[in-house]
Order: C-alpha cells, then structure tokens, then sequence
C-alpha cells in the first residue's frame, strides 16, 4: 500500500475531480508490481460510498478483451492476422479487410453502425447486425487512416463466437476473466451497480441514462466492473499475462499501429489497445464511454504501474485524472531500481563482448540474461537491438532495426566475426581478414 501522504494527495486530487467535474460518483485505483496499492472513491451510489466492488460499465475496455481472444486463436495457429475477413467470417461487404485492420482501427470502416443511436437503444443479434450493412459502411481506404470503428469490434466479436462455437461473453469469462480472477465483471448490470447517469450542464440535477443489451454490438462495450476486478484487468495488461497471453503476444498488442494526432504524437492504437504518451512513458490501455459510464485503465509496463478510474457520468471527467495520479505516485514514491546482481555466463559468450565495428562505426556487444545479446552504438550514430538466443546456435532480434532478423557468430580463418542481415561486423574496423561485402582495399587505412 501507499504511505499515508500519498494516499491523501491522491484522494485530493480524486475528489477535485468529482467536486469540479460534478460526478455522482468516481472511484479510481492504482496498481504497482501487480498488486493494488491505492483505491480511492467519491460520491454517493444509492445513498452510500462506492466500494471496489461496485460495477460500472467499462465501455470501450470491453473491445481489449475482444482483442486479447483474437491474438490467443492466432497463437493457436487458428487464424492470421492478414487473414481476410472473409476467411473467417464470409458474407459482410467488407471481407477484403485483414483482421489486423479491424484489430487497429485501419480497416476504414464507419464509426458507427447503421440505424438509431446503438448505445442508447436495444441492438439487434449478430445475424440482424450483420444482415444491415451495406458497402456505405467503408469510409475510407483500408490502411490508409486511423478511423475508430465500433462496427469493426461487433464483427471481431461475432468472429470470436464462430470461432470458438459459444458467444463471444461466455468466451471472455472462460478464457480472460475467470483465469485473471475478474469472476465479478457481468456482461449486464448486475448488483452491485452504479445507475448511469447524465448531469445537466447548467443545473446540479441528473438525468438517469439508459441501458440495453447491444446484441450484435455488444463486444464494442457491454461488460460491467468493479475497481478490484479492472485492477486485476491493469494488473494483466502492465505485464502479468496470468497464463492467458504470452508477454510476447501482450508486447505485440501494445506496438503502435496507428497515430491518431499527427507526426509529434501522443495518441495511438495498437492492436486493441489504445497508447498514450506522457511525461517520458509509453502508456497502453483504453478508455470507455457509455451513455451515464466513463471509464480508463492506462498501464505502463515498463514500471509494472497501472491506474484506472469509473465514473457514472455521460460526461466530464478529464483525460488527465489518470495522469495526474501517475506523476503523484512517482513524485512521492518512485519506484526503487532493481537490484544489480551478477549472472553466470559462458565463456564463449563472454569472449564476444566488447566492441564490434560495423565498417567503420563502433558497437558494443553485452551480455543479457538467458545468452541474450545487445548490440549498442558506442557513439551517436547506430542502430540499436537486442537478440534473444534460439535453439540452433543464432539469436533473433528483438527490437529496433533488427527486429525478426538473425544474427549469427561466424569462424573465418583470420577470426571471428558476426552476420547480421547482409552485414558483417568485425573485430577491427573493416578488418580485411573478415568477408566484409564488396573486399577493403589492400593497401588498407592511410
């Protein structure tokens, strides 16, 4: 748990967003090392404090669970994600669209699905839904643009339920929720419950919101939850995959796809889950709006960090609660390094550290856990990458340049040298007993 000062400076912060934004009720949560460490509410729901277990409705999170099914049936070798739509889900007008267009909001497709206001109104089943599109709802090109798309979520979600032969909400229980221990999250409003409502904009009254069953568009934000249940949902995303993910598949899902706000930006896509960047950190979660229900949950996995607030309001609550209870958490208690500590190593391996020259640029070769390797520019100019070690001998790389690509440790009469795309690094700056492409001159440096 947090010390006593940081809990009061962010329950201040928490309750000047619910006095000055006029919420009903507002609760938020913090989670660190997998655990959370602070939990905060304001406002009344029926008459009394929320607790960690009222649910609210999330919204939009709902499609990060739906994308969460979607990468696991891929890991299972069940699907693609250039797979055409089609391939999986025939008959729609737009089956020419990979599911990972649809999975990062590039699929083109309109916002919103044809007919009255969906979240205010009762949905029609998956057949009805998918029965009532027409070419209209391709808006733009595919790949083109970041577009969002709850249309592109009811058909992930009906994808999901063919797939795996029961509705996609029973396949979210059976595969995330009940695995991560979120068995209290409902797909409707079960007690106990937060009422959705709207606050008027000149007057301190309330206007209850209603709420449906989406049918065919409920995988783009039906599921309800508590406080303790997100938690374990942020828990999840900041890198605890809790069996149901592979930290791989969880990295990949938090890759930007798409810019939503231009070349300097700050707000993206990846694969289901939104990004944010603040204050040095690479947030990925997603936010969620329902008519009476505000919700987000942000994680910043390379601190293991996650925070998350629900809200019973149409509208209001400002998009830098979240990250003004990150920096307070930071600002009065930082989180301590890891301990340094020393690791066995080969000698084979600790023979290739040092420096490398790619030409004439100097690298450093280090050693990292499980015969892991970085290759790191010594200077201002490079290409920086590490490489995990695989079962023939190689190492694949893991980010950068180098991404998908092997490096490989090779004899040559003079020495050694190593094979990375193409490229060949040396001991000695353009060494001219290595197979550098192309040959160095004889008459060598001068």
């Amino acid at each position: 748990m947090v010390l006593e000062s940081t809990g009061r400076a962010l329950l201040h912060r928490l309750a000047a967003e619910q006095a000055e934004c006029r919420v009903p009720s507002l609760v938020a949560a913090l989670v660190r090392g997998g655990e959370t460490v602070w939990f905060g509410a304001r406002g009344r729901v029926s008459g009394a404090p929320p607790t960690p277990g009222t649910r609210y409705r999330l919204g939009s999170i709902t499609k990060s669970m739906v994308a969460v099914l979607v990468l696991r049936l891929r890991d299972e070798g069940e699907l693609d994600l250039l797979d055409p739509l089609d391939k999986h889900l025939p008959g729609t007008p737009v089956g020419d669209l990979t599911l990972a267009q649809l999975l990062s909001h590039t699929g083109g497709l309109t916002a919103e699905p044809p007919g009255e206001w969906w979240e205010r109104t009762p949905g029609a089943p998956a057949a009805g839904l998918l029965g009532d599109l027409g070419p209209e709802i391709a808006r733009h090109r595919p790949g083109r643009r970041f577009h969002y798309s709850n249309v592109g979520y009811g058909l992930l979600g009906e994808l999901v339920a063919r797939k795996r032969g029961m509705g996609w909400a029973q396949a979210v229980r059976e595969e995330i929720l009940e695995p991560l221990g979120m068995g209290a999250v409902t797909e409707r409003a079960e007690p106990p419950h937060a009422q959705g409502f709207a606050v008027h904009p000149w007057a301190d009254v309330l206007l209850p919101e209603p709420e449906h069953d989406a049918g065919g568009m409920a995988p783009a934000g039906q599921l309800w939850s508590g406080a303790a249940d997100l938690a374990r949902w942020a828990a999840f995303l900041a890198g605890d995959g809790g069996g149901v993910l592979r930290a791989s598949t969880l990295a990949e899902m938090r890759e930007p796809a798409a810019v939503e706000d231009g070349p300097s930006w700050e707000r993206g896509y990846g694969l289901g889950l939104q990004l944010a960047r603040h204050g040095g950190r690479m947030l990925a979660g997603h936010t969620g709006s329902m008519p009476g229900f505000l919700a987000t949950v942000w994680t910043d996995p390379a601190d293991g960090v996650g925070v998350l607030f629900l809200a019973n309001t149409t509208s209001g609550v400002r998009g830098r609660l979240l990250f003004d209870l990150l920096d307070i958490l930071a600002e009065h208690e930082p989180p301590l390094p890891a301990e340094w500590q020393p690791a066995a190593a080969d000698a084979d391996l600790l023979a290739l550290t040092g420096p490398w020259y790619w030409g004439p640029t100097a690298y450093a070769l280090r050693l990292l856990p499980r015969r892991g390797l970085s290759l790191t520019p010594l200077g201002a100019v490079g290409r920086a990458s590490r490489f995990a070690a695989q079962a023939d001998g190689t190492w694949l790389g893991l980010d950068g340049y180098y991404a998908g690509e092997t490096l490989r440790v090779e004899h040559h009469p003079g020495g050694v040298h190593i094979s990375l795309n193409t490229f060949i690094f040396s001991r000695e700056p353009y060494d001219q007993s290595a197979p550098i492409p192309g040959g160095v001159d004889p008459e060598g440096w001068r």
